[in-house]
């Protein structure tokens, strides 16, 4: 299926919309976006980790959401499990090409983000100042 058409006005017309309640890209936008996935496929940009490599370098996840971050993230498309057959096993997780490209995308946003907390740190003062709503 075509994931990309050009309308009469010449403005792309996607087969899929985030926006629409039932559109499965919405899944797969929670799976990037959730803290877990976001911070999982960040963490995976630049290596493969073992399980609890990734576990200790993505501070605070558990190992039950880590292993369903996982399991999504594989699912979708943008993390390969890569289990090697020795004794014990090895198991690695890495990017797809496709994790790669999402990864990239997240990594300017957290970079962002990094960068601007002084102004949002700022920002909830004033809020909480001014006694929130």
């Amino acid at each position: 299926m075509d994931s990309e058409a050009l309308t009469a006005e010449g403005e792309a017309d996607l087969a899929y919309n985030v926006f629409a309640r039932d559109c499965p890209s919405r899944t797969t936008l929670e799976h990037i976006t959730g803290r877990w996935g976001a911070l999982t496929l960040g963490a995976l940009h630049d290596s493969s980790f073992r399980f609890n490599e990734l576990r200790r370098r993505v501070d605070g996840v558990s190992e039950k959401m880590l292993s369903q971050t996982l399991h999504a993230l594989e699912r979708d498309g943008l993390v390969r499990r890569d289990a090697q057959p020795t004794n014990p096993p090895r198991v690695d997780y890495r990017l797809t090409p496709l994790g790669q490209q999402v990864a990239e995308h997240l990594l300017s946003l957290i970079r962002f983000v990094e960068a601007r907390q002084d102004d949002v740190a700022a920002a909830q003062e004033r809020y909480d100042s001014l006694g929130g709503r």
